[in-house]
Parts: C-alpha cells; structure tokens; sequence
C-alpha cells in the first residue's frame, strides 16, 4: 500500500524533485510549499494534495498541522525541507529571527503537533540539514536569536545544527515508541533557496557560472528519497546524520545530548508547546 509522505518546502528544489520522484515510485505524496502558485504547480504535475503555509508566521504551520490532521489519517513520512538562508538579521512577525524561525521552529512545531498521528502511523521524520552545521555554526543555546552575534552564514549554521539537534532528541524519546528521525545534507543544490541571500551566497545560487559546480535538485531529491522509502534500522539508523547516503560528520555539538534536550525544551517554551 502507498504510504502518505509529507514534503515541506516542495513548491522547488530538493522538496519538488523528491515529491516528483517518490510519486513516481508510487507513493502518495502531499505537497506542500510557501508559494502558491509554484506549489500548485508541482502538485497538479503529480496529480498530488497540496497546502500552503509559511514557516515565517507560525500561525499557517499551525493551522498547516490541523489541516494535515483533518485530511490525512495516516502520515507515514514527515520531511521537514523547507528552509533558506536570508540576507540579514530580521525578525518575523512572531518576534523570532528568521533563519531560525523557517529552518527549525516551524518543523519542530509542526512535528510535534503531528506527532500523535506520526507515533499511531510508525513515521519517519525527516530533517533536511547541511554541512553547513559544521562549518558555519556558532552555536550558543543562550543567543539562539543571533541578538550579540549575527551574520547570515552563521544564522544558517546554527539553524542547520539545530535541526541535527532535533532530530537526535527527537530520537531519543520516541524511536522506543515506533517513531524514527534522520537528518541529511542533500548537497549544494543548485536551486533557489539562497534567492533572498546577498553577496557570495546569492552569486553562488544565482550566478550560471557557479551554478555548474552544485548538485543538481533531482540528486538532492533521490537523497531525500532514499531515506524516506529506506527501512529504519536497515537501511538507515535513527537520530544520525548522513551524506551521500552514508553516516558523516557535523559539529561536535550535535552529540550532546543535554545541548539537544536543551533546544527541545527552548524551542517549545518559543512555540508554546509543553516542553516535557
């Protein structure tokens, strides 16, 4: 039987590539992206549902979770892609910075309001991370708004390392109750994801010169791929990292497990959720 798998950040890229590839093997894929005509365009190439939100207004990932709960009674795969890397220091309208914000509170918010239907389904959880957690990242659990040290590269960084943090901790609880969580680089993609970006980021994503020394979106996809129609514990292990669809290396950082139970318990007092 087809199992339902759920793309964020899949109106381009990585997320569009994966949801044209995974349905193509068969499954039943839910698209869901920030814009709506690109999202509905990916979606009606596959003959898929599609939702809409943006992760810079907690509020749609609210009403996006309620949505998904009302018109999916199984969610097999959660695949927290969306994300970006922008410009300079702002805040969004919930008052966090917004690389945070879009790379990791809006997937941790959404998972853990799904995450009674994920447990009941035996679902995997996705993090679509980067290597940019090790190299970028300055990671400080008491500065997770980059307030005394910002810079867009960093903010990406440390956003990356938090999803790697996430899902470790995210592990740790409940992969003894079915529930399984992975992270991945899937590569310098050339895509859009850097289109709000300025200086050597911007040219990198933008520039056709540059462009032909990324990884195209369809690997970046058959890597997200891979994980989400692999067996966990065969194919994959639960709560690492990996590149190239092998187990690598990130910060130092993520294999703290009081720095991982600390963002968690961050995180949902940020969102709202009890951080128990």
């Amino acid at each position: 039987m087809p199992r339902t798998i759920v793309i964020t950040g899949a109106s381009d890229g990585v997320g569009a590539a994966a949801a044209r590839q995974l349905h193509a093997v068969g499954e039943h894929v839910v698209v869901v992206g920030r814009n709506p005509d690109k999202t509905r365009g990916v979606a009606e190439s596959i003959g898929a549902p599609w939702h809409v939100a943006d992760y810079a207004d907690l509020d749609q990932v609210r009403q996006l979770a309620a949505t998904l709960l009302d018109r999916h009674e199984r969610i097999d795969v959660l695949a927290n892609n969306a994300g970006g890397i922008f410009a300079g220091r702002t805040l969004t309208r919930d008052g966090f910075e917004t690389t945070f914000q879009v790379n990791h509170l809006g997937g941790f918010l959404l998972t853990n309001l799904l995450l009674e239907r994920l447990l009941a389904s035996g679902a995997s959880v996705i993090q679509t991370s980067s290597i940019a957690a090790q190299r970028f990242s300055r990671f400080d659990i008491d500065d997770l708004q980059g307030e005394r040290r910002f810079s867009p590269s960093t903010a990406y960084g440390n956003a990356k390392l938090a999803n790697i943090l996430f899902t470790k901790e995210l592990a740790r609880r409940f992969s003894g109750e079915g529930l399984n969580a992975v992270a991945f680089h899937p590569g310098a993609i050339a895509s859009s994801f850097a289109g709000s970006a300025r200086g050597a980021w911007h040219w990198l994503y933008t520039n056709p010169l540059a462009s032909r020394l990324l990884t195209s979106t369809e690997v970046g996809g058959a890597r997200l791929g891979w994980l989400a129609i692999g067996t966990p514990g065969v194919d994959w292990q639960s709560g690492q990292y990996y590149a190239n669809n092998r187990p690598a290396r990130t910060s130092p950082l993520a294999a703290d497990p009081l720095l991982a139970a600390k963002l968690w318990q961050r995180s949902a007092e940020m969102v709202g959720l009890d951080a128990d």
